[in-house]
């Protein structure tokens, strides 16, 4: 049969490893990392749970066996990451940034570049090599793409100085998982976007630049204290006078770096899906367990309540929807090189978004207990409050990704569903990033209104 959902006996042997990671090594750290106070040193007490996924080959499997991964596909990536998010999403995460700094290094990067990062990421000897993608930025990033040029869009700066050939980077960052890397000197690897031509717009004028740990010119400023997820860490960041060399700028994102930050958002799409599959999966186990012993003062658990029933059957459906929409989109990239933005924006949306509606039932059927830290719900509710606004915010890029596809001339509504390859165009770009500029190969007219002067 063409559809299967059988997992074969690697996925299922993947799938134990993970889970017996996830609940052997990661759970016994996660209450008292969460429950820290100092956000930063909750990061530091995952540092060996970082290095034990490190060496079982989590950390860096999506890499192509060539350059030392395990060139899992990203149905398998979807195996392993339900497991891990089910005990912390924010431990995935910190995983899950791994790729998404490097997958636009496999996708447009030179061989010499992919020989050189690539295999130092899968062979260092300390098992805690870490990657961080830095594009978020404090002044926001949801219109990266936008029309005008600088300091319309992406504010962060990447000069040429053409004498040294070096670029220049200047500017701040904000909300770049891993990018403190352990000791807060930078990640080993900083996948940065920045605009390298002022004179353009977020089509034509950025690019990804390669930004190696301990570079002068990169501080750390601070670490965000954020309410969920809080075993990853996420800093500001400042560049001041920045200096990388020429040959650091990922070869193919020259003018393409609006490309790269939708293929990468695209690509994790389908993870943070799971990722919210996961967290709901435990809040139902919890709720489930909670229902087979708790009588509420009757005379029997609750449930034999026909509510509780109920309640239960639906919290399970919506589980099951979204897990094999997030294994949908993930084989979908699998089968068209990862060119699926429909389809990794729709499961991101829709588990993520789900996640607080299954998480809110299983909090009303426990009581005013899930309010309390002696139980998981109000964790795994923090946490997925998340998944709606993180990685790639779901009204501020994802769902404006869709608007702009939906509405480009060549958009087929049944591709997904017959998978049909469907590729992304820059001229999907740009869709309600400027109010009253038309977008070409979109229906309709509009009026380009000049961008505010914004302060960096």
């Amino acid at each position: 049969m063409a559809i299967d959902f059988t997992l074969t006996k690697e996925q299922k042997e993947l799938q134990k490893m993970a889970r017996d990671f996830a609940q052997k090594v990661l759970k016994p750290i996660v209450k008292e990392a969460d429950a820290c106070p100092d956000p930063w040193k909750g990061f530091l007490m995952t540092k060996k749970a970082y290095e034990k996924a490190y060496e079982l080959g989590l950390a860096y499997a999506f890499v192509p066996k060539e350059y030392g991964g395990a060139g899992v596909s990203n149905v398998d990536t979807q195996i392993a990451v339900e497991e891990i998010c089910a005990v912390d999403p924010g431990f995935g995460c910190t995983l899950l940034v791994n790729g998404l700094g490097l997958m636009p290094l496999i996708w447009w990067g030179s061989e010499e570049q992919k020989k050189k990062w690539l295999t130092k990421a899968t062979s260092d000897p300390d098992k805690d090599f870490i990657v961080s993608w830095v594009v978020s930025e404090p002044e926001g990033t949801a219109n990266f793409d936008h029309p005008g040029k600088h300091p319309c869009g992406m504010q962060v700066t990447a000069d040429y100085d053409k004498s040294r050939g070096e670029y220049v980077i200047n500017g701040r960052k904000m909300w770049n998982s891993n990018a403190t890397g352990w000791d807060q000197k930078g990640a080993d690897i900083n996948v940065v976007v920045a605009r390298t031509d002022r004179s353009k717009g977020g089509k034509e004028g950025l690019s990804v630049l390669i930004v190696p740990r301990g570079t002068k010119g990169l501080r750390v400023e601070g670490i965000l204290n954020k309410l969920g997820h809080r075993l990853t860490v996420q800093p500001r960041i400042i560049f001041e006078n920045c200096r990388v060399p020429a040959e650091n700028l990922i070869a193919g994102t020259e003018g393409n770096g609006d490309l790269a930050i939708t293929k990468a958002f695209t690509w994790s799409g389908p993870v943070a899906g799971i990722a919210a599959v996961g967290v709901m999966r435990s809040a139902f186990e919890t709720s489930l367990s909670w229902a087979k012993e708790y009588a509420a003062g009757g005379s029997q658990p609750i449930i034999h309540h026909q509510n509780v029933g109920y309640l239960l059957a639906d919290m399970k459906m919506r589980i099951e929807a979204g897990r094999y929409l997030s294994w949908r989109a993930a084989h979908y990239l699998d089968q068209h090189d990862s060119e699926g933005m429909e389809a990794g924006a729709l499961s991101k949306i829709y588990c993520g978004e789900l996640s607080i509606e299954v998480i809110n039932d299983a909090m009303r059927l426990m009581g005013i207990n899930s309010y309390i830290k002696d139980y998981p719900l109000e964790k795994h509710m923090r946490d997925a409050l998340c998944f709606p606004i993180y990685d790639a915010g779901n009204m501020g890029m994802q769902r404006r990704r869709l608007h702009g596809i939906m509405a480009h001339e060549s958009y087929n509504p049944m591709a997904l569903a017959q998978n049909l390859r469907q590729q992304f165009v820059k001229a999907m770009h740009g869709i309600d990033a400027d109010p009253g500029h038309a977008v070409a190969g979109v229906t309709g007219k509009g009026k380009r209104r000049e961008c505010a002067s914004v302060s960096s």
